[in-house]
């Protein structure tokens, strides 16, 4: 890996496959919209679960280089910071609560790490659930993957939800047992009573069934990276998504196979699909504002702005 000196304020991107993102052409104009000056943005391609010693070399790199500002950090959310959590001078609330870290900033000399998926996943997931949804319908929400994103969505329904419009009960699968427990161990600890299942499930048909269980009106959510860092879906072709309920994608590009299976079910099953455009506009925003330390709105004509602006080049 090839990590050059930047020799003006530069921001950052570490992902898989950056150089397909839409941020290299929003940011940009983004940072013109935003007065930000002259600023580039650049990827930084790690390997999905990657060797430590790579963590670690990026890490330190931001560290040290004087301008190199900040960095949004996706898919390895989780593996870079259990094992580069020494080089970080601090980390958030959310962050040391989960053990993630999705923006990578800087104040007076400090590294910081933040979480920041809390907020941008619950931003997102209001943004298509109407308000009382949860109360009302008595549905379900069934995750499919127990990664970062997953455990950002949960963390947010249960520290800021009201404990009276929660889902009526969460199912968590995953392809292995380790983040089923680790979520299990962090659920402990803020869970206000939302009842939780946290189903091992090796093969795309363990997810179907699962799916195939869920009540009407209930929301299935993609949040394993499948479609995008990876190709494929976490369920098959014979999985029935539940009739009157919501399927949402947390990515917006790469195959999304999900998102396919999904609209080939849409009228038939009356179903609300949401990829994750709006999870991606409320996502850099947030870690744009930390890392430049400017206000930002979530909401209302700015935002619409800045939605706008990335729409134009989508």
């Amino acid at each position: 890996m090839k990590l050059e000196k930047a020799d003006k304020p530069t921001f950052y991107f570490i992902g898989v496959t950056t150089g397909r993102s839409s941020i290299m052409r929003v940011f940009p104009k983004w940072a013109e919209h935003l007065g930000l000056g002259d600023c580039p943005i650049k990827g930084i391609d790690c390997k999905w679960h990657d060797e430590p010693e790579v963590y670690r070399q990026v890490v330190s790199f931001l560290k040290n280089d004087e301008l190199s500002l900040g960095a949004l950090v996706t898919t390895h959310k989780l593996d870079l910071l259990a094992v580069c959590r020494d080089l970080f001078d601090e980390l958030g609330p959310d962050a040391r609560l989960l053990g993630e870290i999705s923006c990578i900033s800087k104040d007076n000399g400090k590294l910081i790490g933040h979480a920041k998926d809390p907020v941008t996943s619950g931003l997102s997931l209001e943004a298509f659930v109407p308000p009382g949804y949860w109360k009302q319908s008595h549905a379900r929400m069934c995750l499919l993957g127990a990664g970062g994103s997953s455990l950002a969505l949960t963390t947010y329904l249960m520290k800021t939800k009201d404990p009276a419009d929660l889902p009526s009960k969460v199912y968590v699968t995953n392809r292995s047992t380790p983040r089923l427990e680790q979520m299990r161990r962090i659920h402990e600890q803020i869970n206000p009573g939302m009842e939780v299942e946290y189903i091992h499930c090796p093969r795309p048909q363990d997810n179907d069934r699962v799916v195939n269980s869920l009540e009407p009106g209930s929301v299935v959510v993609n949040a394993t990276g499948l479609g995008k860092d990876a190709p494929g879906s976490p369920i098959t072709g014979a999985a029935v998504f539940p009739a009157n309920g919501m399927a949402w994608e947390f990515n917006y590009r790469g195959d999304l196979v999900f998102l396919d299976q999904a609209n080939a079910q849409k009228q038939q099953r009356n179903l609300h699909v949401e990829d994750g455009w709006t999870y991606f506009i409320h996502g850099w925003t947030r870690v744009i504002a930390e890392v430049f330390h400017i206000e930002i709105p979530t909401a209302g004509p700015a935002f619409d702005e800045l939605s706008a602006i990335a729409a134009e080049v989508r």
